[in-house]
């Protein structure tokens, strides 16, 4: 593949275009015990390799566990309910709440779970479900 972005940059290069590096991104996923070296991508002299990264709203690393992806959802959704907590200490009715939580910390908590979900360790579990 690498051959392919080789003459698709000079494609671009030969038709007047420029590929934009800072949003071309490369991981590398490798499960072997003994990773094998390999060098980074590179076009037009910067490296696009990554080792994280966000794609449709999920974190990924490069070993594909998802600590990271639970770890941005409980801080997105724990900020949303600091502000629950302050809808209800303002005494708006129980209604005005859960439409509150279902339209902003139930959406945080339920987007793309089948992609992560699975995958997460049981602390991972617990901190999602405590909140």
């Amino acid at each position: 593949y690498r051959e392919e972005v080789h003459q698709l940059t000079a494609w671009c290069g030969a038709n007047n275009l420029s590929l934009n590096v800072d949003k071309t991104k490369e991981m590398v996923v490798d499960f072997r015990r003994v990773q094998s070296g390999y060098s980074p991508l590179i076009i037009n002299g910067s490296s696009v390799e990554i080792s994280k990264g966000k794609f449709l709203g999920v974190h990924l690393a490069d070993n594909l566990t998802c600590s990271l992806n639970t770890s941005s959802i409980t801080k997105k959704a724990q900020q949303r309910l600091f502000f629950l907590i302050k809808l209800r200490k303002a005494h708006l009715p129980p209604s005005i709440l859960t439409m509150f939580y279902n339209g902003t910390i139930e959406r945080i908590l339920s987007s793309c779970n089948t992609a992560w979900f699975g995958n997460c360790t049981v602390s991972d579990r617990k901190s999602i479900q405590g909140i």
